[in-house]
């Protein structure tokens, strides 16, 4: 009996052995085919910034790491151009993009209109760029000169001049490398005259997927007779995913998507094709390492760089246009204006301590009942360091407001408002991804709400309060948001039939300052204005039908 024992004891370490021989062997093996498939091959590689929004220097980035928020120096321009000149130099077979979203978003890029860009990134080493939701904020013809004073090619299919229904830029555009040729085919967001101050978009039309998209992939790739062919799309994680899972996308390798900052550290895998999204700011660049064999994809490898000033030294001639460009608007841009004692942070779903400060200042100057602010883009952090509060300049106040509108007030009935909350609800949290709008929801000061994120439409919402007591459906509350220039005079924030309304003889940013003046050092943070168990305190991104996680 003994004896069988040590028999069998002997077998199964035998097998053992055996079993984690061959499973070495196969790894082997795996990794040995993976390199022959590399030998000889032509690799290409792809790097993609997006939604820069006129940063044009290094700043405080969030990340959300081992359940906690943490925040590091990242991005800058001449920082990006480091990058691309170190990749470049490790692969001449190289192509680099912009998704869109450049020339918007900082006081730099306000004040100027844009206008400071065009030297700077004629002279950085970009091959195509793509227009996104904000290159419109300027007007029509002024992003028109600014996007081909890049003079480097710019595609989209999706936009026209509305009188002629022409195209403002070709629709899509190849490069031909060792014989491998690539196509990319560009695509903005048809919701822009929604989603923007339906001003800035006037004298252009948009068209959706239904229209024509399919028609210009099968011309790239039969027509054409491209080897790999991609979308470089700007409308955000949930409907590039949708995308990537459309008929329409059967011929499409990549989905470079734009717009939501979302940061994508693996392919999301969709049916047909694979989507990526490289973040925000100029904190980080995508990088996309394709191997071709006869025409053929045999290998590919993603990574999501940081732009790491101390592993990147600014690139001298991009950083002296930097400071050139910066001159005529720094003393004025760089006046400190207040300060915070915690950190200022716009990346969270459903409440953020940017936003509470905000609203509370909209809701102290104006005396509404609710002050609104939009649920939109993350803006950079302002962090204390060392104990000290953090100095808040009007930089920073066009970094988290970069439309500077007068401030409206109306009042509207408990049922109105309640309405337009489950609507907006709807539009960051729907199931079905094509509904959704944005992805994150509208901020407020002065009422909280406790809602279900995974409830059906119009079913989201269990509790209102407003100044402690529950909301009245058939009683009026004062409100407060910015004009968005183009809109009905009784729509606020996309809630309509507002009565009594007011537009201010302020702006929101020199309400954002007065405040600031008379409170500093401020010291926003969470108070659960706005609750949902099902997403916690801190939930940065949904993406149904995925395993994708911000960090």
């Amino acid at each position: 009996m003994i004896f069988n024992k040590k028999i069998k004891s002997i077998l199964l370490l035998f097998s053992g052995v055996l079993g984690l021989t061959l499973f070495t062997s196969c790894l082997n093996a795996e990794g040995k085919d993976k390199e022959d498939r590399k030998e000889n091959a032509t690799k290409i590689t792809i790097l993609q910034t997006a939604d820069i929004h006129g940063q044009l220097d290094a700043h405080p980035e969030l990340f959300w790491e081992n359940e906690e928020i943490v925040f590091k120096e990242r991005g800058g321009l001449a920082h990006i151009q480091t990058l691309f000149e170190e990749e470049r130099a490790k692969n001449p077979n190289t192509i680099i993009l912009d998704g869109g979203d450049l020339i918007q978003g900082s006081g730099y890029a306000a004040l100027s209109e844009g206008k400071i860009f065009p030297d700077i990134i004629k002279n950085m080493d970009y091959d195509l760029i793509v227009p996104g939701n904000w290159e419109v904020v300027y007007g029509k013809q002024v992003m028109m000169d600014v996007l081909q004073g890049f003079e480097t090619p710019v595609i989209v299919q999706n936009m026209f001049h509305d009188k002629d229904q022409k195209e403002l830029f070709p629709p899509y555009w190849t490069k031909e490398i060792e014989g491998v040729k690539l196509g990319f085919i560009g695509i903005n967001d048809p919701d822009v005259p929604v989603r923007q101050n339906p001003i800035f978009s006037e004298g252009i039309g948009f068209s959706g997927l239904e229209d024509g998209v399919e028609e210009v992939i099968q011309k790239v790739k039969n027509e054409e007779k491209v080897d790999a062919l991609f979308l470089v799309t700007h409308f955000g994680i949930f409907k590039q995913v949708e995308l990537a899972n459309s008929q329409i996308a059967k011929d499409v390798d990549y989905i470079f998507g734009n717009d939501t900052h979302e940061r994508v550290r693996e392919p999301i895998q969709g049916k047909y094709a694979k989507v990526t999204e490289p973040g925000a700011f100029g904190s980080f660049v995508g990088k996309l390492d394709l191997y071709f064999k006869d025409g053929e994809i045999v290998d590919q490898k993603y990574e999501l760089m940081e732009v790491d000033p101390e592993r990147y030294p600014a690139a001298p001639e991009i950083a002296e246009l930097v400071k050139k460009a910066k001159a005529p608007y720094e003393e004025y841009l760089e006046t400190v204006v207040g300060y915070t004692e915690t950190p200022l942070y716009r990346y969270l779903t459903v409440e953020n301590p940017m936003d509470n400060m905000i609203t509370d200042a909209a809701r102290w100057k104006t005396g509404a009942d609710i002050s609104i602010s939009n649920g939109f883009r993350f803006g950079n952090p302002i962090v204390p360091e060392n104990g000290e509060a953090a100095p808040i300049t009007r930089a920073n106040l066009w970094n988290l407001l970069p439309v500077n509108e007068k401030v409206k007030t109306g009042k509207a009935s408990g049922k109105q408002i309640k309405n337009w909350l489950e609507n907006e609800m709807h539009n960051a949290f729907a199931q079905n991804s094509i509904e959704r709008f944005g992805g994150w929801l509208v901020r407020f000061s002065g009422m909280e709400v406790d809602f279900d994120s995974q409830n059906e439409k119009g079913e989201r919402i269990q509790s209102v309060t407003v100044n402690g007591a529950e909301m009245q459906e058939d009683e009026y509350y004062t409100i407060s948001a910015c004009v968005r220039p183009g809109d009905p005079i009784d729509n606020l924030c996309r809630m309509s039939n507002v009565k009594d309304v007011e537009v201010k003889d302020y702006t929101i940013h020199e309400v954002v300052e007065e405040y600031l003046q008379k409170h500093s050092p401020v010291s926003p943070k969470l108070d659960g204005r706005a609750y949902c168990e099902y997403l916690g305190e801190k939930s940065f991104s949904t993406v149904p039908g995925t395993d994708y996680e911000f960090q």
